[in-house]
C-alpha cells in the first residue's frame, strides 16, 4: 500500500506509458528456437544464422547483427540456381519456395534492420520499439505514413475478423498484459509469418501459429 500521494503521482504516468508500449513481450530465454526437428547425424550448413540440412529442414539460430548483403535481383527468379543467399534465408524463415521470395525492397529493409535491439521509444538502428519499427517500414517500403503507438495504430486500421484474410502489409496486434490492452504490433508477411521488433531478440520474424503468439493475439487490421 502506497501511503504518500507524491509517490502515487509519479507511478501513474509511468504505468500509462508502459500500457501502450511493447515492453511486455516474450521471455528472453525463447530467443532461439528450432522450427523443425533435424536429424542427429545430418551435417548442417549455416547461412547467416539459419542452419540448413540437405533435406531442406531448418533451425533458427540468433546472430548479432550479421546480415546478408542484398544486391539487385530481377522481379522474378526462374530457377533456384539464380537465387541469392538472402532469398534462401527468407525462404526458410517464411517456409516458402525460394522462387517466391522476390520482394527486394521489403526484404532488403528487413535485412538492414535485422537484429536491431529493442528500445522502448527508440526509432534508430541503435534501438527501436515495435510501433516505430512498423511506422518506419510502412513509410520506406509501402509509402504509407503512420504515426502513434500500438494502441493508436489499432484505432487507425480496418479490422480483419478472420486470420485467412491477412495479406502482406496488414498489421497484427497483441495484448500482452493483464488488462488485455493492445501492447504490441507487427507487420504480416506471408504464410502466418510477421516481422516485428521484439523485446527479447530485436527485429525478427515470428510465426503466428506459435503458442505464445496464439495466446496473446488480439486481432489484425488493414490500412485504409
Amino acid at each position: 500500500m502506497i501511503r504518500r500521494t507524491g509517490k502515487m503521482y509519479l507511478i501513474l504516468p509511468i504505468c500509462a506509458l508502459l500500457l501502450g508500449s511493447c515492453a511486455l513481450l516474450k521471455p528472453r530465454q525463447e530467443t532461439a528456437k528450432e522450427t523443425t526437428a533435424k536429424p542427429a547425424n545430418e551435417k548442417l550448413v549455416f547461412i547467416d544464422g539459419i542452419a540448413t540440412s540437405r533435406e531442406g529442414k531448418t533451425s533458427e539460430h540468433r546472430t548479432k547483427n550479421r546480415n546478408t548483403p542484398i544486391s539487385s535481383v530481377p522481379t522474378g527468379v526462374n530457377s533456384i540456381e539464380e537465387a541469392r543467399p538472402w532469398q534462401f534465408k527468407y525462404a526458410q524463415l517464411l517456409d516458402l519456395p525460394v522462387e517466391n521470395v522476390v520482394n527486394e525492397k521489403l526484404f532488403g529493409f528487413i535485412e538492414e534492420w535485422w537484429g536491431t535491439p529493442y528500445q522502448m521509444g527508440g526509432s534508430s538502428k541503435s534501438g527501436i520499439d515495435c510501433s516505430n519499427f512498423v511506422n518506419t517500414l510502412m513509410a520506406a517500403v509501402f509509402q504509407i505514413n503512420l504515426m502513434g503507438n500500438s494502441v493508436q495504430l489499432y484505432s487507425q486500421v480496418k479490422k480483419l475478423h478472420k486470420r485467412g484474410e491477412l495479406q502482406l502489409g496488414d498489421l497484427v496486434f497483441f495484448a500482452i498484459n493483464r488488462k488485455k490492452r493492445i501492447s504490441h504490433v507487427g507487420i504480416y508477411l506471408e504464410n502466418d509469418r510477421f516481422v516485428h521488433a521484439s523485446s527479447s531478440a530485436g527485429v525478427m520474424i515470428s510465426d503466428l501459429r506459435e503458442s505464445y503468439w496464439v495466446r496473446y493475439y488480439a486481432g489484425a487490421g488493414r490500412i485504409n
